[in-house]
């Protein structure tokens, strides 16, 4: 197949490229900086000849959008916003002018999408979108705004011969430098992997490998269209997340963190504490009831993959 991969260039990309580049199948990367062959110039707001790589694809999967480590001010959120909604737009528009459109269109979406929750788990038909809960601060609704408006543009576009999927997508762990597994690690050998805040709040996730086994499945599946969770059967609250990562690392002893103290942690990091203390309790409604089947779905066995291969990184 040939496959467009839209923003291709950050962590996630870089994981589906690499298995995909090693299962035979031509990887287009656009890109802002293309830097060696198979990466083509885009800017992800305006046509451009990397319209031409879309027209005779595959598949496209468009992962395009500002990274969400950094400081929620007004202007970065903006930034998050503009930057998701313009590329999924741009890639629809190309889509709907190809002679020969792709066959499916995967647009990254996210977990953020749903309620800030502890009490139970959200799935695609159950679960409760976001941006009107109580006790939490007023600028998250802005985050699930994002979600929101990036899934709209993706369904909005007038592609009637592409079948669409948006993939929301929970923290996609893997051994990568500078992913955030690579992030979470260190700080556990730093001795600073306790819980944050209390530690009840749902972190959810999903093993590198198994997202890109359901990216796969996905592309195969041209029954499923819409919306599909991509995350682990077993979220754990950050607390028992943490203990497994410590126990697949070897480290017993990690230090808790209050709330003021992760504030003060995300301002030194220049990223923002709602990575950590939203609840994200999620689970993968469809894909289960589709016969997708997780290689890594409970967290000790993929926390320990994960580390062991991390040390052969070294």
């Amino acid at each position: 197949m040939k496959v467009v991969l839209a923003g291709g260039t950050g962590q996630v990309g870089a994981v589906l490229e690499r298995s995909m580049t090693a299962a035979g199948h031509d990887v287009v990367v656009l890109t802002r900086s293309p830097v060696r062959a198979r990466q083509v110039a885009w800017d992800g707001r305006t046509s451009g000849p990397w319209v031409e790589e879309i027209d005779g694809s595959d598949v496209v999967i468009n992962l395009a959008g500002r990274s969400v480590s950094c400081r929620y001010t007004d202007a970065n959120l903006r930034d998050m916003m503009d930057s998701r909604v313009q590329s999924a737009e741009a890639v629809g528009e190309a889509i709907a002018a190809a002679a020969k459109p792709p066959q499916v269109w995967l647009q990254m979406s996210t977990a953020t999408i749903y309620a800030h929750r502890i009490d139970a788990p959200h799935d695609e038909a159950t679960g409760v979108i976001g941006g009107t809960e109580t006790g939490v601060p007023d600028y998250w609704e802005y985050s699930v705004r994002i979600a929101k408006n990036w899934e709209h543009a993706q369904r909005a576009a007038a592609t009637p011969h592409t079948r669409k999927i948006a993939l929301r997508a929970a923290m996609v762990m893997s051994p990568d430098r500078g992913g955030v597994f690579d992030v979470l690690l260190r700080m556990v050998r730093l001795g600073l992997g306790g819980p944050v805040a209390g530690g009840a709040q749902y972190l959810s996730w999903i093993h590198d490998r198994d997202f890109v086994r359901a990216v796969e499945f996905l592309i195969a599946r041209e029954d499923i269209a819409g919306p599909v969770n991509l995350a682990a059967p077993g979220p754990l609250p950050h607390r028992a997340f943490m203990h497994g990562l410590r126990a697949a690392a070897g480290v017993p002893v990690g230090l808790p963190a209050t709330r003021w103290m992760a504030e003060v942690g995300a301002f030194v990091l220049r990223t923002d504490t709602e990575l950590l203390l939203k609840s994200r309790r999620v689970i993968p409604g469809r894909l289960l009831e589709e016969g997708f089947t997780f290689e890594h779905g409970t967290w000790p066995d993929a926390a320990t993959d994960l580390v062991r291969r991390a040390r052969g990184r070294r």
